[in-house]
């Protein structure tokens, strides 16, 4: 019998260099997308998608993450004090039940494949969730839920995909699949930034995954790669020689949160997409173009 996806990891620890300097003193996911921080809304897919239990991987500095999901009495009480209820509803929209989110100090920059191993003793022996906090996917069904989907209908360590822009495939990880039928295809392997021309796919590795707890044990073992880090892609390449791996497809649009630009993008899609807001933010758009 299939287990349940229950968990997922969230490594949000890294210095954000791409989002300097508004990271300085404020950590990248806490990053403001239109009304709410990206990780408001990485959280609310994984809530959609059946997560009841999401583990951080956080660094020092970033305990802002740990307080956002908790309670501010003095905020609320006076909100409520006040009446104003809405305000009140909305500090409290994200918080959690008790004992439903982990965090776990990851006390040096080893790589995400590390930062992933954390993990390993909140995680277990299920099969989990990894959801990169950097990227945020704009679907009708939630990202995440389109792959769990896929992992409940094959069993299989699921990563999710989309197509590269023209000509930028060398600036991603990109699958190779068993031939191509559909959205959901077997994988054979992956390829790190490839030179143009050598890709062999055009799609890229987006940020979602379905994983087997197997990749604990092959990530403990593995030693340093790429940039002289454990890489998670080393772990799922070994574990692809016992395990089968599907690429989805996914529905949807992602938006790059890591660098100014892409936090832009976000900002105007999700301002435009706002049920209160949305009007608004059209016209102030078209008023500054």
């Amino acid at each position: 019998m299939t287990k349940r996806v229950r968990k997922a990891v969230l490594p949000v620890a890294g210095f954000g260099t791409r989002a300097l300097p508004g990271s300085k003193t404020t950590p990248k996911n806490m990053l403001n997308v239109m009304d709410r921080p990206i990780l408001s809304y990485i959280v609310e897919e994984g809530r959609a998608a059946g997560i009841e239990h999401f583990v951080f991987i956080v660094s020092r500095g970033q305990s802002s993450i740990e307080d956002y999901f908790d309670h501010v009495p003095e905020l609320e009480n006076q909100l409520r004090d006040k009446g104003k209820t809405s305000f009140l509803e909305l500090v409290q929209k994200d918080l959690p039940k008790p004992g439903q989110m982990s965090f776990i100090r990851q006390m040096a920059p080893l790589g995400l494949g590390h930062a992933i191993w954390c993990a390993r003793d909140v995680i277990g022996d299920e099969p989990f969730a990894v959801m990169l906090p950097d990227m945020l996917m704009a679907a009708k069904t939630p990202a995440l839920a389109q792959a769990v989907a896929a992992y409940e209908k094959t069993g299989d360590n699921i990563v999710v995909v989309e197509p590269a822009p023209e000509g930028e495939t060398h600036k991603y990880g990109i699958v190779a699949l068993d031939g191509q039928q559909g959205r959901l295809n077997r994988m054979i392997g992956m390829v790190e930034k490839p030179p143009l021309g050598t890709e062999p796919s055009n799609l890229f590795i987006s940020g979602r995954y379905i994983l087997r707890p197997e990749i604990f044990e092959l990530l403990e073992r593995q030693g340093k790669g790429a940039g002289g880090e454990i890489q998670l892609t080393d772990g799922m390449a070994a574990l692809m020689k016992t395990q089968d791996f599907r690429a989805l497809e996914y529905e949807g649009a992602t938006y790059d949160c890591g660098d100014p630009v892409g936090l832009l993008r976000a900002t105007v899609a999700f301002a435009l997409s706002h049920p209160q807001f949305g009007d608004e933010a059209r016209a102030a758009i078209k008023a500054l173009l």
